[in-house]
This record gives C-alpha cells, structure tokens and sequence, in this order.
C-alpha cells in the first residue's frame, strides 16, 4: 500500500520563448533527482499548454516538504530560473482527499 500524503507543492513554470523542450527535458531529469528522496512519495510534471508547465508533488508531512524544497529539485529550479523560465510559482498545499496508488 502506499504511503499516505498530507501537504504538497503545486508548481507553475513558464517557459521562456523557445526554451519548452528544454523546459521539457528539465522536467524529465527532474524525476531522476526525486527518485532519491524517499519523502516525495508522489511527483508528477505535466505541460498545461505550449509554454506552461507544472509539478505536483507530495509528501507525507512538512519535514519532508521542506527536505524536497531545499533539496536538488529546489536547486534546479533556482539555477533555471531566468534561463529556462521565468521565476516559478509555488504553491504549498494541503492534501484533503487522495486515491492512493496500489
């Protein structure tokens, strides 16, 4: 059974003009660094449209929130910012419902 989750982060990412499937391959990678972290125990990237992007991610409590965001992920989006996209948005979140993975 998977582990339940409480809180979360919701991640808007713009992708500066030309930058999407460098944006794209960024998220790609991303999924690399989070496999390595055993409180992110959800992580999905998605593309909203041509140049917007998201990440949702969740954890089973705010320690483990906090380790993710000021972790390598948190790294990457500081070190892309201004080159790949414009400054993120992001979102801390409450999980109030989940249908949890089998």
């Amino acid at each position: 059974m998977a582990e339940p989750v409480t809180v979360g982060f919701l991640v808007r990412i713009e992708a500066l003009p030309g930058r999407e499937t460098d944006v794209e391959d960024f998220l790609q990678h991303g999924l690399t660094l989070v496999q390595d972290e055993p409180a992110t125990v959800r992580w999905v990237a998605f593309r909203f449209g041509p140049s917007s992007f998201g990440i949702y991610d969740a954890f089973p409590d705010d320690a483990g929130r906090q380790r993710h965001l000021n972790g390598p992920v948190g790294q990457a989006l500081a070190e892309n910012t201004g080159t790949l996209f414009e400054q993120p948005t992001i979102e801390p979140v409450h999980v109030i419902a989940e249908k949890s993975p089998i």
